[in-house]
């Protein structure tokens, strides 16, 4: 099994997380042009439609935009499967870890065996080349 370069992954969450950021940072700037609120909970909410679509439920079928367009799938350690919405969502709140300690699970690929995140120990998944 090929194993997912540390800048494979880098680069395919850069890709996931950009939209967001952008449309995030476009609903700020009306908001404070504007005066009103309205645009800025709407560009939230497109945004975070957008993450379900594709964290969740792409990222749960085995590919993001971003890992399709680095070409690298998500899979489960046991069973070499996509690992699901659910899990998908589960992975993305294990991250939490990973940030929590300065990044370093972020790191973590660059020295572990199996090239996983904390996150993706802790819910037992693995990031692999096509």
């Amino acid at each position: 099994m090929n194993l997912a370069s540390w800048t494979q992954r880098v680069g395919a969450l850069t890709i996931d997380v950009l939209p967001s950021l952008v449309l995030g940072g476009i609903g700020f700037a009306i908001s404070n042009a504007s005066g009103s609120s309205a645009a800025f909970y709407l560009f939230s909410l497109v945004s975070l439609a957008y993450w379900i679509y594709n964290r969740w439920h792409l990222g749960g079928q085995g590919q993001s935009i971003g890992k399709r367009l680095m070409g690298v799938h998500l899979i489960k350690e046991e069973t070499a499967q996509p690992i699901g919405m659910g899990l998908a969502f589960g992975r993305d709140i294990c991250h939490i870890v990973d940030t929590v300690i300065c990044y370093i699970g972020y790191l973590w690929p660059l020295w572990n065996q199996k090239r996983q995140t904390l996150a993706d120990k802790i819910v037992g998944t693995l990031v692999t080349k096509d």
